[in-house]
């Protein structure tokens, strides 16, 4: 499994992945390493946001390289991706015809859906393992974090300093039943 973000020649591309972040990409190589599925010849393109799409659809789809492409992106870009795909030569006018076409979409983000597989318990308990409780606690006391739920507080704490997000996506993926794994997620892993 590479990871580019170059756009190098073909040779070699089995299969491009593009997921909007570093933390979509760790848990997508820890998803596959608990599923026993070989990256060889995967790229998982980070695209640094979903407004980066059609520049990455354009390189590696239809137009461009033309290798087979998946995807993953939060529900808040799932527009920017049908505007992307269409462009770059793959019609997709909603979710549907994009979960056809290999690019899945997460319901609010990876974190969220993530947090709901496993429960807020779990995640908690990960968070302790980390050396980082006290960081949750500091934050639920804040004033705009009282009134939200236990998930909503780990969701953002999940988001809330530089690089916490790509630490806890493998941890987080680690910790799930296999049974339970969120369908984009799951769904975006299906072609390797």
């Amino acid at each position: 499994m590479t990871t580019d973000t170059t756009g190098a020649s073909s040779a070699g591309h089995r299969l491009v992945v593009l997921v909007e972040g570093v933390s979509d990409v760790v848990a997508l190589q820890a998803l596959a390493r608990r599923r026993g599925r070989s990256l060889d010849g995967v790229t998982i393109v980070a695209m640094g946001g979903a407004t980066n799409a059609g520049r990455y659809l354009q390189r590696y789809g239809p137009h461009g390289l033309d290798v087979p492409l998946a995807g993953l992106c939060d529900a808040t870009a799932d527009r920017y991706f049908c505007r992307a795909l269409t462009r770059a030569g793959i019609p997709a006018r909603s979710r549907t015809e994009m979960r056809d076409r290999g690019f899945h979409v997460c319901e609010a983000d990876l974190e969220d859906e993530l947090i709901k597989a496993l429960g807020t318990g779990a995640v908690e308990e990960i968070i302790e393992s980390q050396g980082e409780l006290r960081s949750l606690r500091s934050l639920r006391r804040q004033p705009a974090q009282r009134s939200r739920s236990t998930h909503e507080q780990l969701r953002r704490f999940l988001g809330s300093k530089a690089g916490r997000k790509r630490r806890y996506a493998g941890l987080l993926v680690d910790a799930l039943d296999l049974s339970r794994v969120p369908p984009a997620l799951d769904g975006a892993l299906e072609r390797v």
